[in-house]
């Protein structure tokens, strides 16, 4: 045979074994973008008898939106996306090739754990691979999409990627086997149970859950435009929002942003800590809403999640908006015997390395360590508003404050009852001291915001 031929054929035994997995990747990009690398990448495996086509997976480049990213794809068709020492090493060369040109990265993943008879040397290729996508996070944008099923190591690189995407009835994510899971727990559970995104409501894994492709790139499009280009003209300068002299609800402080560009991340864990990207006044920013109307007590896992999202907007320079409304941490039994504190510590160290404008707005309540971490001009916030109706106190009510010195004989309680009643929790009362930069009409937020932010601006 003919070396062109010979090209030719493998070739289309490449197209043939990775038709369903490329097939993805053009519902995901660009049409007729993709630039495929080490496609004709093949090692024989002596478990199996066969050759691994391309390593199974697909690498290569392409577009999204006119936005370029590298892009990573198991093929589930080959070997059962079992991972291999050399399916690293060749996406190592493509990861490599995205830190050189500080290019977003796209990761297809679907596999069923290691090629079996591969031994240590496998180990040794998920080491470097793993390492390789931490030492790019905060470098380039990460994109994971759990397109099927994943298990063993590899699912390590959901706990490092920037955005990870559930696809309804078709994504599994765990370390271990749903089979070897429920053996070892005598239960009988779904792959779906064990690893689908509600399975994981716990696990601060699921940035979204989508019903199909085409929605992660709709999605990828929208984030990477707003990371992309961090300033754009706007219409909406000088918008009020007058519901919010009347009703504060999540509804209508979404209107602070800039229309249609509200996207929320993370919304199936702990669902009382939302945060968002969008645009206010043009201007690219990560926010956090405290959504509860009686104020948020936070746990463990919700304080890890405020400490993931400012870890985020760190790494990307985007200014953090905080809309306050907390009582602080949970006084329970679970709360107290969790790791809550060393989040609290972590949160704040991150917290501290946000070199972009730091905003509060106390729009509820801001008890104790609510105000002392997300609104106090000590923790760095550049400044710091509250709702003319905002409560900025160190108890939530009188009954609180009795509780708390209880066993204090010296405190009187008459006089805990006068400084703890409603009308001293006024924020007037932080704005004396010059805690508070401003107290001002709910309708005039975004107007604020968009001043401090162009005053912010680096």
């Amino acid at each position: 045979m003919d070396k062109i031929s010979l090209l030719q054929k493998r070739k289309q035994d490449l197209l043939n074994v990775g038709a369903d997995i490329r097939k993805d990747i053009d519902t995901l990009i660009d049409a007729d973008s993709f630039v495929e690398l080490s496609a004709f990448s093949f090692s024989k495996s002596e478990f199996y008898g066969e050759e691994a086509q391309g390593e199974g997976v697909v690498t290569g480049f392409g577009t999204i939106n006119d936005y370029p990213f590298y892009i990573v794809a198991q093929n589930p068709n080959v070997l059962s996306g079992g991972v291999s020492e050399a399916n690293c090493k060749k996406i190592e060369k493509c990861l490599n090739q995205a830190e050189k040109t500080s290019t977003p990265v796209i990761w297809l993943l679907s596999s069923l754990g290691v090629q079996l008879g591969e031994g240590v040397s496998v180990l040794e290729g998920l080491a470097t691979l793993i390492l390789k996508c931490s030492q790019l996070k905060g470098s380039v944008p990460q994109y994971l999409i759990v397109n099927g099923e994943v298990y063993g190591q590899i699912s390590a690189l959901a706990g490092i990627c920037d955005f990870i995407y559930f696809i309804d009835k078709k994504s599994a994510l765990a370390i271990n086997s749903p089979l070897v899971i429920s053996a070892k727990n005598e239960v009988n559970v779904s792959k779906f149970q064990v690893g689908g995104s509600e399975g994981l409501n716990c696990a601060n894994l699921a940035t979204f859950t989508v019903k199909s492709l085409s929605e992660v790139k709709n999605s990828i499009a929208e984030i990477t435009e707003i990371l992309s280009v961090p300033v754009i003209d706007s219409d909406e300068l000088n918008i009020s929002i007058p519901e919010l002299d009347n009703s504060v609800t999540l509804k209508s402080l979404l209107k602070v942003f800039d229309k249609d560009t509200a996207i929320e991340l993370g919304a199936s864990y702990s669902p009382e800590v939302k945060f968002y990207l969008g645009r206010v006044g043009g201007i690219s920013v990560a926010a956090v809403i405290f959504e509860n109307g009686n104020g948020v007590e936070l746990n463990a896992l919700s304080v890890r999640k405020l400490r993931d999202f400012a870890e985020f907007a760190s790494f990307y320079g985007l200014p953090y908006v905080t809309f306050v409304n907390t009582l602080g941490i949970r006084a329970d039994l679970n709360t107290s015997n969790s790791l809550v504190l060393k989040e609290i510590g972590e949160y704040i160290s991150i917290l501290d390395c946000i070199d972009a404008a730091k905003i509060s707005v106390v729009y509820g309540k801001a008890i104790g360590l609510g105000y002392t971490l997300f609104a106090a001009k000590s923790m760095g916030y550049d400044y710091s508003y509250a709702f003319a109706n905002a409560k900025i106190a160190l108890f939530d009510s009188v009954q609180g404050a009795e509780i708390e010195y209880a066993e204090d004989k010296k405190a009187s309680k008459a006089k805990l009852a006068e400084k703890y009643a409603d009308e001293n929790s006024d924020p007037v009362n932080a704005a004396k001291g010059g805690y508070i930069d401003n107290i001002i009409q709910p309708s005039f937020v975004k107007q604020y915001l968009i001043a401090s932010l162009q005053m912010l601006l680096k």
